[in-house]
């Protein structure tokens, strides 16, 4: 039975899920809350159980091993941490922020994501690990603080202006969602440099060598070279850390992160998935992005 299971099953579940969170704004219901915490917790379940069956079925594979599994791992993530919020803040309008990014994973892993998956050697090589979990938990990182980031500059722009709160569409503090966005800045910053390290020790040992002419790498490499330059002016100057500044600085990364996503996923020829194949030191496709 678990392996009847499809992508369509736990997309269909996000998807009704957003639509619930979107009707707030047109009209109040007593159920409605109950109903999105059904179908977010339906489509969690089909999504585990999908890739609980692709990591222990008869053509198993190790988790992450693929640029489709990275991206639905790093989906469930997201969705998991919507269920936990929208569970303890269910008044505010989260989902609306944070769907869409679950969904767009999804959908990048279903219309261009590589399910080819790591060689037996590069699935033993603990870099290997290092580079794709890390990067998996930068990633997550960047767009748990890119959905507050949004969060904020909105609730901002409201207490700016004197704007009336919109019917159905409460947010949380803005005290909440600036600590949020400041500790994923943090962990994502962490993280990504990270895996990003991690890929160029793999690449130097696999080929003695980087490819530093390749669209990713050097979209990663600015990704990293923002993301180091944004902790230093963080940390150093004492006003970036005030809660505006910092929503933009979750923005800024999320287009960098975009950017390089983008240059994987959308017809670039990056190597292969495997340690005896080029491979370069930010590689979905043989475990990371």
């Amino acid at each position: 039975m678990i392996d009847r299971i499809t992508v369509f099953c736990f997309a269909a579940s996000y998807a009704v899920t957003l639509a619930l969170e979107i009707t707030r704004l047109f009209f109040r219901s007593g159920v409605r809350g109950a109903l999105m915490l059904a179908f977010a917790g339906a489509g969690l379940l089909a999504h585990t159980l999908f890739l609980i069956n692709g990591w222990t079925g008869e053509q198993g594979h190790a988790p992450l091993s693929s640029t489709f599994d990275w991206c639905l791992v790093a989906a469930w993530l997201l969705a998991l941490c919507y269920l936990v919020l929208v569970a303890f803040h269910p008044r505010n309008s989260i989902g609306i922020f944070c769907l869409p990014l679950v969904l767009g994973l999804i959908g990048a892993a279903w219309f261009w994501a590589s399910q080819e998956p790591l060689s037996e050697a590069a699935d033993k090589n603990v870099w290997s690990w290092v580079h794709r979990g890390s990067l998996l938990v930068g990633t997550v990182a960047v767009m748990i603080g890119f959905a507050a980031g949004l969060m904020y500059l909105l609730a901002a722009y409201r207490l700016k202006h004197k704007l009336p709160p919109r019917q159905g569409l409460e947010l949380p503090s803005l005290e909440w969602l600036g600590r949020v966005s400041e500790r994923a800045i943090v962990v994502s910053v962490v993280f990504v440099l990270c895996g990003f390290a991690a890929g160029l020790v793999l690449s130097r040992i696999a080929h003695g060598r980087v490819w530093w002419t390749d669209p990713v790498v050097w979209t990663s490499t600015i990704l990293c070279a923002w993301m180091a330059v944004m902790a230093i002016f963080n940390f150093s100057y004492k006003p970036a850390r005030q809660g505006r500044k910092v929503a933009y600085l979750t923005v800024g990364t999320f287009v960098f992160l975009a950017m390089t996503l983008g240059a994987l996923l959308i017809g670039h020829n990056h190597g292969g998935t495997r340690l005896d194949a080029p491979v370069n030191p930010v590689e979905l496709r043989g475990g990371g992005p």
